[in-house]
């Protein structure tokens, strides 16, 4: 996966395997072999690579098939901060005892909701990959 996907956002960007080579210090050689998967890059080389070609080392390594920098952590923490930000903890909303009172329409409505977000946010990364 990683050879793939280091010649495939390499040429996303239009840089050359000369580019790659310099901007790490190595041979073109060097970096060709990472892309023919004769080589691996170690973390930390691996981890400049990722800056240069401006994605996650997730992606390059196919955890994940989206390219951008953020990860869950990054969203987990935003999603925390809207928490926060609209005092949803003050209302209860980690409490269970406050759910018991939800109908089940209710519930339906929240499911639907989350539904519709991971949706968007489904159809979103589609997009970005065309």
């Amino acid at each position: 996966m990683l050879p793939k996907r280091l010649s495939h956002r390499r040429k996303q960007l239009k840089l050359s395997q000369e580019d790659m080579a310099d901007k790490l210090g190595i041979t073109r050689q060097g970096y060709g072999h990472y892309e023919t998967g004769r080589n691996q890059p170690d973390n930390e080389t691996l981890i400049k690579i990722a800056q240069i070609l401006d994605c996650s080392t997730d992606y390059l390594l196919g955890i994940t098939d989206d390219p951008t920098k953020e990860s869950t952590q990054d969203s987990l923490k935003e999603i925390n901060k809207l928490i926060k930000e609209y005092g949803i903890e003050r209302i209860g909303f980690f409490d269970i005892e406050e759910w018991k009172n939800l109908s089940k329409e209710d519930i339906d409505e929240i499911r639907r909701h989350f539904e519709w977000v991971k949706q968007k946010a489904k159809e979103r990364n589609n997009e970005e990959d065309i």
